[in-house]
Parts: structure tokens; C-alpha cells; sequence
């Protein structure tokens, strides 16, 4: 029996008639794009052309080869040069630069992010290795490594039950990243309990984790994402043939704590709460799940969904708490908590403890409102005050204000008590400096 499948559709099959079902049949060297003239093939094979693209994986079975390195021969084969950047553009001017599997962004000054996205502090006051984004012409927030929290990252949290904020005002998501877990590829199952912070944003198209091989949207890469869509969870997986995707019956959202069940053993299966058991079978031969990133929870370091995998791509982070992750990679095996060591990530932002607010212990000035994202908390602060805790007035010059300064550009702006004046650079004059001055002989020293 011959069986094929392209594209994601439904495979057809052919029975060859000439071997008996008892037979037995045996492979010498596979060739890829094209065969040699010195080797003899089938007289019912053919015309054979070759082939004229770019391959970027093989699997045989749940073997995935390395097409280059495990090559034994081969002859006039060039790098693949995938136009990567003609399908994502870099934002904020960023120039895009692309090879043969992946696309990078040259980003301007003060932007960052592999898409040049995130705009970044030209001074980090941040602490611990903490991400600096600027929140107005002159004021900052420092987004929170795992363990951190206050203003500036600077005080020791310790965190029991995460919860994750997903994605923030500056385009960040709360998340926590897991060293990768090796043994998953035919076996796993998953128990999960959470807590949704509420029952609207929180359950629209949100990640709960993911772990996957390289993004780029591509349909072919196996990975393994579980997220919230419109009220039900999703559970899908790519094994390399295509996506299997299976999808709960709605929450009952008069529950405070979900429970999830979840694995794959031949058959991919899903149970949420006291809703009845779901499977699917992955479409195609291969049986094996190969990923090789970490394991990430509540959202990813550098989310930009359009980069994952097809069927992996939710678009906020997880909001609320997560009370158990644990994971079994043998049927019979004990079920263990993520990370090496256990419990321990390799990596995490914005996450904070649940039912615990880093606002009870920050006190805004002037009518300001405590925003917080996890552990990464700041001061929103009205018209007029600026600042870390909203104590500093706005100045006519600052950026901030409202309305803002008609100095030219080069021009100095000097606050005085009731506005300001425009100190003019040489060549220069007005009462903006919007006016050029022109300089004739010994007038011009005296």
C-alpha cells in the first residue's frame, strides 16, 4: 500500500497489485532532487526530471535528517534563499536581512526585537537585568525578571503560583521559559489547574504554553501549544504532517479553578473539567513529536505570534494563575514538575505571585493609578505630573505637556514661571527660532 499527502489534504492511497502482502521490501540509497545517470531505476518508473526548489526538512518515519550534513554525495546544490522578507517587513524602519532559513532586523537607534518592535531606554535604571521601556518622553518602566519586583526590579520575590499579566501596554507578555523537555517526542500527558484573572480578554485567544521548532508560520514544524480561544480550550500538535487540533466544550465560567488533562500516545486526547474526553489522530505517518526549544508558559520571550507555527500563533499571553503544571513522559511513569531543576525556570518576565498585588506596596501621588503587570509595576500618572510616583510636575518644556513647546528643532526650550522662551542656536532667530539669520562681515563680533 502506497499512501501520499500534500499540502495538509486528505491522503490517497494505491495498492500495488504485483507484490503479495507477505513480501518483504528493501531500500538502498535514497536520492533527493534528482539521480544520478550511473544508477539503474524501475523500466515502469518512467520519465524522471528533477527537481527545481528548495527543501528545508526530511523526515523518514520519526527520523528527521539532516539534509546537508548527512549527505553522502551530491552535486551542484546551492544554498535556498527563502524571500523571508518580502513576508515580514521589520517595523520602525528596521532593514530587513535575510538567509536561507531565517530573516534578521536591523533596528534603529532606541529600537530592539527581532522584528525592531519594542522600543528601548537610551539609559537602563533598571535592575537585575531587567527590561527598560520608555513610558513617556522622560519617564521609564522596568518590566521585571523572574524573582524581581518594585519599581526598579531591586526587591526578592518568592513565587509559589505564578500569575501572568499577558500582553502589556509596550507589546511585552508576561511569561516563564522551561529547559526543553527531551523525553516528549512519542509520550507525554499534562495536568493543569488554573484560575482566569476574568471572563472577558482573558479567554478571547490566549496562550497557556508552547513549545515548538523554528516559527515563521510555516505549516510543516512540529510543535505542541495549548491556549484559550473564545471561551473553550485548545489543545494542537504538529508532528511534521500536519496540524491535529482538538477543542473543549466552553468553560464554565461560574468555576474558579479549570482543570486540564491532556497528552498524546497514538492518539492525541483532551479533558477539561468534568467535560467528556476528546481525541484526534495526527494526520500522515509520522508519529513522533521533535522539538528542541524551551517550554514556555504564559506567553513567549519575544512574543510575535505571526512568527510561530500555524495552529500555535494565539494572540495575547495567559492572564491569570497557573496552580499546577506537571508533565509524565512514560505511561506508568510519576508525574513531575517543569524545569531542571524541578520547579526551577531558566528564564521569566512580569510574573508575580497570585492573589498577591505589588500595588498594595506602591503608593502614586497627585491622583495617580498603580498599574501592574505581574511583579512589573508603575504609576500612571495625570496631567501635569510626571515621575516615578507622579511627584514631579510637568514643566511647559517637557514633552508631556500639554500643549507642547513651538521651539524649533535645535532651538533650547527654558521653562520660566508663567511659560516659557526658545534660546536660538547661531544662525538663528525669532521668538521659536523659527527664522533664519544671516551674518554680514565685521558685524558679526563686536
Amino acid at each position: 500500500m502506497i499512501e501520499m499527502t500534500a499540502d495538509g489534504k486528505p491522503p490517497v492511497q494505491k495498492k500495488d497489485t504485483e507484490i503479495s502482502q507477505a513480501s518483504q521490501a528493501y531500500f538502498e540509497s535514497m536520492f533527493l532532487g534528482h539521480i544520478p545517470a550511473n544508477v539503474q531505476i524501475h523500466k515502469k518508473s518512467g520519465p524522471v526530471y528533477g527537481f527545481r526548489g528548495c527543501i528545508l526538512d526530511l523526515q523518514v518515519n520519526n527520523k528527521e535528517f539532516f539534509i546537508i550534513d548527512e549527505a553522502r554525495h551530491g552535486k551542484n546544490i546551492e544554498n535556498c534563499h527563502v524571500p523571508w522578507c518580502a513576508h515580514h517587513l521589520c517595523r520602525n524602519n528596521g532593514t530587513c536581512i535575510s538567509d536561507n532559513e531565517n530573516l534578521f532586523c536591523e533596528c534603529p537607534r532606541l529600537y530592539s526585537g527581532k522584528l525592531c518592535q519594542f522600543a528601548s531606554c537610551e539609559n537602563n535604571p533598571c535592575g537585575n537585568g531587567a527590561t527598560c521601556v520608555p513610558k513617556s518622553g522622560t519617564d521609564i518602566v522596568c518590566l521585571c525578571p523572574y524573582g524581581r519586583s518594585g519599581p526598579l526590579c531591586t526587591d526578592a520575590i518568592n513565587i509559589t503560583q505564578p500569575r501572568f499579566s499577558g500582553t502589556d501596554a509596550f507589546g511585552y507578555t508576561s511569561f516563564l521559559a522551561y529547559s526543553r523537555i527531551s523525553d516528549i517526542s512519542f509520550h507525554y500527558e499534562f495536568h493543569l489547574k488554573f484560575q482566569l484573572a476574568n471572563n472577558h480578554s482573558a479567554l478571547q485567544n490566549n496562550l497557556i504554553f508552547f513549545t515548538g521548532q523554528k516559527g515563521h508560520g510555516l505549516n510543516g514544524d512540529d510543535f505542541l501549544a495549548v491556549g484559550l480561544l473564545n471561551g473553550s480550550v485548545v489543545y494542537s500538535y504538529n508532528l511534521g504532517s500536519g496540524i491535529a487540533s482538538i477543542r473543549s466544550e466552553p468553560l464554565n465560567l461560574s468555576l474558579g479553578v479549570h482543570t486540564v488533562h491532556l497528552g498524546k500516545f497514538f492518539q492525541g486526547w483532551l479533558k477539561v473539567d468534568d467535560h467528556k474526553n476528546k481525541s484526534i489522530i495526527a494526520p500522515g505517518r509520522l508519529a513522533g513529536l521533535n522539538v528542541f526549544s524551551q517550554f514556555y508558559v504564559g506567553g513567549y520571550s519575544e512574543y510575535t505570534p505571526d512568527l510561530l507555527p500555524n495552529g500555535a500563533d494565539f494572540k495575547n499571553g495567559f492572564q491569570g494563575c497557573i496552580f499546577t503544571l506537571q508533565v509524565r513522559t512514560e505511561k506508568d511513569g510519576h508525574f513531575r514538575g517543569l524545569g531542571n531543576p524541578e520547579g526551577h525556570p531558566n528564564a521569566g518576565r512580569s510574573v508575580g505571585q497570585c492573589h498577591a498585588s505589588p500595588c498594595s506596596l506602591m503608593k502614586c501621588g497627585n491622583g495617580g493609578t498603580c498599574i501592574e503587570s505581574g511583579t512589573s509595576v508603575y504609576c500612571n500618572c495625570t496631567t501635569g505630573w510626571k515621575g516615578a510616583f507622579c511627584t514631579e510636575t510637568v514643566s511647559t518644556c517637557d514633552p508631556e505637556h500639554d500643549p507642547p513647546h513651538h521651539c524649533s528643532r535645535g532651538a533650547t526650550c527654558i521653562s520660566l514661571p508663567h511659560g516659557y522662551t526658545c534660546f536660538c542656536p547661531l544662525g538663528t532667530t525669532g521668538i521659536y527660532c523659527e527664522q533664519g539669520h544671516q551674518f554680514i562681515g565685521k558685524d558679526v563680533f563686536k
